[in-house]
């Protein structure tokens, strides 16, 4: 379970440190794809591989499922960080997410997200009311 926020910087060739509590847990191999929001999804390759399964299983006859495989799969990039923890973003995955220098790693559960520290706290501003005021309905049965 990835879980916080952390600020690393992109370094002039385009590699980011993982957030160190999580280097152990992605040595052997991640994959980074586009995500939603213009973030970068980080899946460790255990996970990806479900992921692949999950949709491997989805009807290829929904144009959505189509579409939204096509993009997903298009862009994922299998990465094994070097051995100071740092990974290497793909100019193309920088350009979706607009990433530059600051960056924000978050834990999202099953996956870690990158962007770019300004979309990330204009996006933060944005969720922090709609999330104190969220009722029942967002995750019924769970909270």
């Amino acid at each position: 379970m990835f879980l916080g926020t952390h600020t690393p910087r992109l370094d002039e060739k385009g590699r980011l440190f993982l957030p160190a509590k999580y280097r152990e847990e992605l040595a052997g191999g991640l994959v980074l794809t586009k995500g939603q929001e213009r973030c970068l999804y980080v899946f460790p390759a255990a996970e990806f591989a479900r992921i692949t399964e999950a949709l491997r299983t989805a009807p290829v006859t929904a144009k959505a499922v189509r579409d939204y495989s096509r993009v997903f799969f298009a862009s994922a990039s299998d990465e094994v960080p070097d051995k100071q923890g740092r990974v290497t973003i793909p100019q193309g995955l920088r350009d979706y997410a607009a990433l530059e220098r600051d960056c924000v790693v978050i834990g999202a559960n099953t996956r870690l997200e990158i962007w770019d520290a300004a979309a990330w706290a204009a996006y933060e501003a944005d969720q922090n009311e709609a999330f104190s005021a969220a009722s029942e309905e967002v995750l019924p049965g769970v909270l």
